[in-house]
């Protein structure tokens, strides 16, 4: 497919459309070509290619620059293209998508011979998820298939929560992105495997092991946990969002105690640093020397806000970002396992 032009003759890749629906048939037009699209969800904003397509997909790889073993998320535009997509499908996983479908609950089930090793990292399993965010829905609906998408950021930076933070990050590597407004959730799906032979949570997100009991009678493992159910020499399948390091800033993160937050930023501060402090509950000193984020002190709104803030301090040319810590209520969950990550990927390639 030509490359898009205006009509100065300058190229339109990676501009921001309105999702009306002549912008999501045009969209829908581009993913069938074989090109790359931004796509908003519920989570963050997606990089979406045809997931049939095994050369549209490797575009997603190269312009996050993602290695290729690292498998991307199906998502569909119903429950009912399952089959399609998954070679089998236990009683529970079936229970759970009319639970949380649509939503942000991805399912990590044994895949069918259709699914390209280009979406599943070369694994026999592929995860799979429908979203709830309206424009995603239409997008999938007018296409009548599965489209990959992982988060549509540079590999291991800071998830994109609106359409101006994808085009910042790929700029032209995206045919178009469609503006669907800030995501409503703002942190990615929860992850759920159901390829072995008890579930087991491999990314924590929004939908909680509660949750999960409530719709099938069991609390699913969490990744790591030591459970006789599960074969020791049988690994849990690669996804996305499991390295160490990931979701990360470009500034040096720290994760600190409440009690230390204070101290340790003055501290840094009288050194000459330029330090950024992210905060949701301790008060503001009011040092001018500091640069002060105040969180909501709700985990649901926090998680909304995380990216968006990260990215806004990230821009502020500070020396650290300190992150008060987080409490250990079972709602914190994903979003301490977000800043773990940011905090471990943080500060390369400054």
């Amino acid at each position: 497919m030509s490359e898009p032009m205006s009509k100065a003759g300058e190229s339109t890749r990676g501009r921001i459309e309105p999702a009306t629906l002549v912008a999501i048939r045009e969209a829908a037009d581009l993913l069938r070509a074989g090109d790359v699209v931004g796509m908003p969800t519920e989570t963050v904003y997606g990089l979406a290619a045809d997931a049939l397509n095994p050369e549209a997909v490797k575009k997603i790889f190269r312009a996050k620059g993602r290695p290729a073993d690292h498998p991307l998320i199906v998502h569909l535009p119903a429950a009912d293209h399952l089959p399609r997509w998954a070679a089998r499908i236990p009683k529970d996983a079936i229970a759970l998508a009319r639970a949380f479908w649509p939503g942000p609950l991805t399912l990590i089930l044994k895949r069918t011979a259709d699914v390209p090793d280009e979406v599943t990292g070369g694994q026999d399993t592929v995860g799979l998820r429908v979203p709830s965010h309206p424009v995603a829905l239409a997008l999938l609906q007018v296409f009548d298939s599965g489209i990959a998408a992982p988060s549509a950021n540079r590999f291991g930076r800071i998830s994109p929560t609106t359409a101006a933070h994808v085009q910042e990050e790929l700029g032209e590597k995206v045919a178009m992105v469609l503006d669907g407004g800030a995501c409503e959730v703002g942190i990615e799906s929860t992850i759920l495997d159901f390829s072995r032979d008890a579930p087991e949570i491999l990314r924590p997100g929004a939908i909680t092991p509660d949750d999960i009991a409530r719709v099938i009678g069991r609390r699913p493992l969490m990744r790591g946990e030591a459970s006789s159910a599960l074969d020791a020499g049988q690994a849990a399948p690669r996804v996305s969002g499991a390295l160490a390091a990931h979701y990360a800033p470009r500034t040096p993160v720290r994760l600190l105690a409440s009690s230390r937050l204070c101290e340790e930023a003055a501290m840094l501060a009288a050194e000459g640093s330029r330090v950024a402090v992210l905060t949701h509950s301790v008060a503001n000193p009011h040092d001018s020397r500091l640069i002060w984020q105040a969180m909501p002190a709700d985990a649901a709104a926090y998680a909304h806000d995380l990216y968006a803030s990260l990215r806004a301090l990230d821009t502020l040319d500070a020396d650290f970002i300190l992150i008060e810590s987080l409490p250990e209520a079972p709602a914190w969950r994903a979003i301490a396992d977000r800043l773990q990550r940011a905090a471990v990927g943080s500060g390369e390639g400054r």
